[in-house]
């Protein structure tokens, strides 16, 4: 071997060590948000606290300019409901109750839904177990799961 191929192999080895170097440092300096979980891990419990408590509305103006109308009951006029077919929020309001969002689960589409604001809303999942409807009215200010009439 000459000397040319040692110094051409050694060249090679100290350019990989400084590169991997400069790449370790950068991951150090960015830190936790390349190699780590944005805010920490939370335990069971916190995610079961944070589940359990209401959404918050949004305050403020509309785009018209107009304040919107805040249900008249304490927080927990908004709230989550599940089904074997998938899952709803729905919220009381001064115009009755209305479906704030859905989603089917794995392997059901939702078949219809009844959005609101009304006195009942619905939404219907369908799938290989069969139909899920979920069926929602205010009582007080608190959104309620209902059977179907």
């Amino acid at each position: 071997m000459g000397r040319r191929s040692i110094l051409v192999a050694t060249g090679w080895v100290a350019t990989a060590a400084v590169a991997t170097l400069i790449g370790l440092g950068a991951i150090r300096l960015v830190g936790e948000s390349i190699t780590g979980t944005p805010g920490g891990v939370r335990s069971e419990a916190e995610i079961e606290r944070a589940l359990a408590s209401p959404e918050p509305t949004p305050t403020g103006t509309t785009a018209a300019g107009t304040t919107p109308a805040a249900p008249a009951g304490s927080p927990g006029f908004r709230r989550g409901f599940a089904t074997e077919g998938g899952t709803a929020v729905a919220e009381c309001g001064a115009d009755g109750v209305r479906l704030v969002s859905w989603a089917p689960a794995q392997g059901f589409r939702v078949r219809d839904v009844d959005r609101g604001p009304d006195d009942d809303v619905e939404v219907t999942f369908e799938g290989p177990g069969g139909e899920h409807e979920l069926k929602v009215r205010c009582i007080g200010s608190e959104p309620v799961a209902v059977a179907d009439d």
